[in-house]
């Protein structure tokens, strides 16, 4: 203000052609103070137009984990959602029962991205189509109740993050999406919580015969994996040490059913652990039904066939939980359809999740299967690019040269390895004897890898995998550039050269399975198996150091001191 002032006095006392030349010195800056915000706001846009576009479909474990490690300032990043928040999926069958809040298990999406330099534009909307040839996606907003905000709109992409999850499975049984709950979303676990509470508010209600009491609170929950297990425990520990507190006069007839089409619940965890998972039910009062395949669901009853014996029996029930895997949303099998997978129950993708026969299309988390490549379809390459000096024979010394990337490219290798306890190729190579050889042939070296691609499996559709999937992802995308001139991958066995980036490598770190009454069992890596009380410690430990702020792991962690103290709430709300 004090040089604005002087400038106008000093205008106001001097000669015209001063005055002239004043205006002409101010103008003249102005000019060029001008002329240098724009060149700044176009070198800006310059930069923006540079930037490769980013379209990110889901907010899941895989999506997520993609927008947390990505570098922003390098791609023009959309995501589009259904929800605007991210949900810790493990605990929400604690959440069903109240020992866990909803709210202390989501986290806005647009808090976790905020901190993050460069910005990220969230849709709330539902993907309904994936235009791989106009490298498009088409969307439908969620708010059904506004239509001027339920206009389609259109996405346009130059690489496409499909991270849209999975759905229930129903094995196309009759009555299961009429008549059973499911445990996917937070919204999910609010239902179940409050069917369970009306199914002791109806059971008490004057008029209702015995029988019809026992049918409302007798619950039963299809499928034996982690999901379910863990709910029947969290509704068991509800019922014995919150709900027949209040509701006395019914707590001789509240039953739990586990329903199993498998020989054994947990049948993905170590024997030792099934077998004291079932025990333990067992002793709770928790009823295991394994070798029975459910018919048909109504409102009422349930239909099941028992294995053993072709027996069809009926089962009254009051709330029914169905946790039985994973199906394929339909805009995934119209987009496989799209690209010749049709027929598939995930999205197929190489060792690099880029989806098969789409370039700048890459699939993570639940909705994706990764097709590892088999090391026997390219042995006579891998024997031709090892064998430097043309005999038709490899020395040790030419395969060491190469036994790295084949480690890398081929996982199944190092897991026959690790199955066979061998320490290292040399010994898979040695003779009938076990004796080291110098030099072997292509025979020879056939032989030896035949039963290499028998220990290939596929990865179960858990969060770690999808966590682990999104991050090796955003890895990729952060060093694309760079990788390019200056590839970090293994060698190209058939073309020569070496692949740009490292395939992604699943690293378990172990799983939990909570049974209720402060016990846990747990597989850890190393065939290192625990069950009990101090197990239950470790998962709290686990499981709150994996929240994804420390807001939501605040939150968590005063639930289970709050429920500790003051009990499971059981209203309705």
């Amino acid at each position: 203000m004090t040089l604005l002032s002087s400038l106008g006095r000093a205008s106001r006392s001097a000669p015209l052609a001063s005055k002239l030349l004043l205006l002409g010195t101010l103008s003249g800056g102005s000019i060029v103070a001008y002329s240098d915000s724009n060149a700044e706001a176009n070198k800006n846009e310059d930069q923006q137009l540079k930037k490769k576009k980013v379209v990110v479909l889901g907010t899941g474990w895989a999506g997520i984990s993609f927008l947390k490690d990505l570098d922003i300032t390098s791609y023009d990043v959309q995501v589009v959602s259904p929800q605007n928040y991210f949900a810790f999926t493990p605990l929400l069958p604690s959440v069903t029962c109240g020992t866990v809040e909803a709210r202390s298990i989501v986290e806005s999406v647009r808090n976790i991205t905020k901190k993050k330099k460069g910005e990220i534009e969230l849709w709330e909307a539902d993907c309904v189509k994936i235009d791989p040839v106009n490298h498009k996606v088409h969307c439908r907003p969620v708010f059904k109740d506004d239509p001027e905000a339920r206009q389609e709109f259109s996405l346009g992409y130059d690489y496409l993050i499909v991270a849209v999850g999975a759905q229930v499975n129903t094995f196309g049984t009759p009555g299961v999406l009429e008549n059973c709950h499911f445990l996917k979303e937070v919204e999910d676990a609010q239902r179940i919580r409050r069917g369970v509470i009306d199914c002791f508010e109806k059971a008490i209600l004057p008029g209702l015969t015995e029988e019809q009491r026992r049918r409302k609170l007798h619950f039963v929950i299809v499928g034996g994996g982690p999901t379910g297990v863990e709910f029947a425990a969290e509704l068991h520990d509800f019922i014995i040490e919150d709900i027949t507190k209040i509701y006395p006069s019914v707590k001789e007839l509240v039953k739990i059913t586990l329903i199993q089409s498998g020989d054994h619940i947990l049948n993905s965890f170590d024997e030792r652990i099934s077998s004291f998972a079932e025990q333990k039910f067992t002793r709770d009062g928790i009823d295991v039904q394994t070798g029975v395949r459910v018919m048909s669901v109504t409102d009422k009853d349930i239909s099941v066939k028992v294995k053993s014996s072709g027996e069809v029996i009926s089962i009254p029930h009051g709330l029914i939980l169905w946790s039985t895997g994973v199906g394929t949303r339909p805009v995934i099998s119209d987009f496989m359809e799209q690209v010749g997978q049709g027929g598939r129950r995930a999205l197929a993708t190489n060792e690099w999740l880029q989806v098969t026969g789409c370039e700048n299309v890459y699939a993570v988390g639940d909705c994706a299967s990764i097709a590892q490549r088999k090391i026997m379809g390219d042995i006579a390459n891998i024997f031709k690019a090892a064998d430097v000096d043309n005999s038709g024979t490899l020395t040790m010394e030419e395969l060491q040269d190469v036994v790295d990337d084949i480690l890398v490219r081929y996982a199944q290798v190092e897991l026959y390895l690790r199955s066979k306890h061998m320490r290292n190729i040399n010994d898979l190579l040695a003779d009938s004897e076990g004796n080291a050889r110098k030099e072997v042939d292509i025979e020879a070296f056939k032989l030896a890898l035949s039963e290499v691609d028998s220990q290939m499996k596929t990865l179960p559709a858990t969060a770690q995998v999808a966590a682990q999937q999104g991050a090796y992802l955003a890895k990729c995308f952060n060093r694309m550039e760079q990788c390019k001139e200056q590839p970090e991958g293994p060698k190209r066995f058939r073309t020569g050269g070496h692949h740009q980036f490292r395939p992604f490598q699943y690293k378990h770190f172990g799983q939990f399975a909570p049974l209720g009454g402060d016990q846990a069992a747990a597989e850890l890596p190393g065939d290192w198996v625990s069950a009990g009380r101090s197990t239950q410690w470790l998962w709290y430990s686990v499981y709150a150091s994996k929240q994804v702020s420390w807001r939501t792991r605040a939150l968590v962690v005063s639930d289970w001191t709050r429920r500790y103290i003051f009990g499971r709430d059981s209203s309705r709300i």
